[in-house]
C-alpha cells in the first residue's frame, strides 16, 4: 500500500511540472478574433492579455462610433474564447479528460 501511495504522489508531482510547463507555453501563444467580416482584429496572449488592435481604416472615416465599439467588443470576447478553448483543450490531454480541480479556467464554456 505505501508503495502505491509513493508511486501515486511521484505520479502527481510529474503532472504538476507538466501543467506548469504548459502553462507557460500557452502564455506565449497568441490567438486573434475577429469581427465585422476582418475589419476588427484583436490579438491576445495566453495570459489573457490584449497585444495587438487592427481596424480598418474604413472603419474610422465612417465616424459610427457605437458600430465601432460593438465590433471591438466582438473581436475582443471571441479572441478570449479563443484562447480559453486553446488552454481548456492543452489541459485536457494532461488531465486525460479527468475532472481535476485547478484544471479549468473560471468562465470557461463546458
Amino acid at each position: 500500500m505505501i508503495m502505491d501511495m509513493a508511486k501515486l504522489l511521484r505520479q502527481f508531482q510529474k503532472m504538476q511540472g507538466d501543467m506548469k510547463k504548459i502553462q507557460k507555453e500557452i502564455a506565449k501563444e497568441k490567438v486573434t478574433g475577429s469581427s465585422g467580416g476582418g475589419m476588427v482584429e484583436v490579438t491576445i496572449n495566453g495570459k489573457l492579455e490584449v497585444v495587438d488592435i487592427k481596424i480598418e481604416k474604413k472603419l474610422l472615416e465612417e465616424k459610427d462610433k457605437e458600430m465601432l465599439e460593438d465590433l471591438v467588443l466582438a473581436a475582443v470576447n471571441k479572441a478570449l474564447l479563443k484562447a480559453q478553448q486553446l488552454t481548456k483543450e492543452r489541459m485536457g490531454r494532461l488531465a486525460g479528460g479527468l475532472n481535476i480541480p485547478g484544471i479549468d479556467i473560471p468562465g470557461m464554456l463546458g
